[in-house]
């Protein structure tokens, strides 16, 4: 989930419409981003002069799984707002058509014409915005610290970021006995675990999983496994799967 606020605009729409609808990342670290046309970020990037516009995104980070305490993490993005113009409008579509298909809302057609003029941005009308990043910071089940925008734009999504979710899912639903077992592997810490405890799978990239454990009276602890090497794809991380839960059950 994403929200993007501008210091001193206030926003009047609370049903979470105003949100970026999508967003991607260009090779050189800025932030696009899609809003509806009518929304506080939209209209006022619109009668900005240039860059001076300031603006923070909030990713807040959510576990596709049901455990308690499902935010995984926070990251904070605070930069320039400018509205995405001319030429450079049919770049920014296709690079945010090729990370969210959606081109229902995106409405490629739409975003290669000339753009409106401000101030008649109807509710259908969306608006791409820039976001050149100025500063960045995290906060999640790894740690928390800054993050430079010369890292991040030098950052490439984890081989697994598409499929996360499903691949958690299944975990969870076709194999919570064999997840459960992974607690085997924690030495005099898996001796804490029960045979009622419960096992969920909360995190996965090509370093590991990790599992969040918690008992009968909800008190619960987090344990990464990690993969003998990173995995670059699906086929390998089922081939590190299956080598974790081999070595749990002996």
């Amino acid at each position: 989930m994403a929200s993007l606020s501008v210091p001193g605009v206030e926003d009047p729409d609370e049903t979470g419409l105003s949100a970026p609808v999508c967003r991607t990342v260009t090779p050189e670290g800025d932030v696009l981003l899609l809003v509806p046309g009518d929304s506080a970020a939209a209209r006022a990037a619109a009668h900005a002069q240039d860059d001076d516009l300031t603006a923070v995104m909030e990713i807040t980070d959510v576990a596709p799984v049901s455990v308690p305490h499902r935010i995984r993490g926070r990251a904070w993005m605070a930069g320039w707002l400018t509205p995405v113009r001319n030429e450079q409008r049919a770049e920014a579509a296709m690079l945010l058509a090729e990370r969210h298909p959606v081109g229902e809302l995106l409405g490629i057609g739409e975003a290669l014409t000339p753009e409106p003029a401000p101030g008649t941005y109807g509710r259908a009308a969306w608006m791409m915005l820039r976001l050149e990043v100025g500063e960045g910071a995290v906060d999640d089940l790894w740690g928390a610290g800054p993050v430079e925008p010369d890292d991040f734009a030098a950052a490439a999504p984890d081989p697994l970021v598409a499929h996360e979710a499903e691949l958690l899912q299944h975990l969870h639903a076709a194999h919570s006995e064999q997840v459960r077992g992974l607690c085997a592997l924690l030495g005099d810490r898996g001796r804490l675990c029960g045979l009622r405890d419960r096992a969920v799978p909360v995190a996965l990239d090509r370093f590991g999983l990790r599992v969040r454990f918690t008992d009968s009276r909800q008190r619960s602890f987090d344990a990464r496994f990690d993969f003998p090497e990173p995995v670059r794809d699906v086929a390998e991380l089922r081939r590190a799967m299956h080598v974790l839960f081999e070595a749990a059950a002996e």
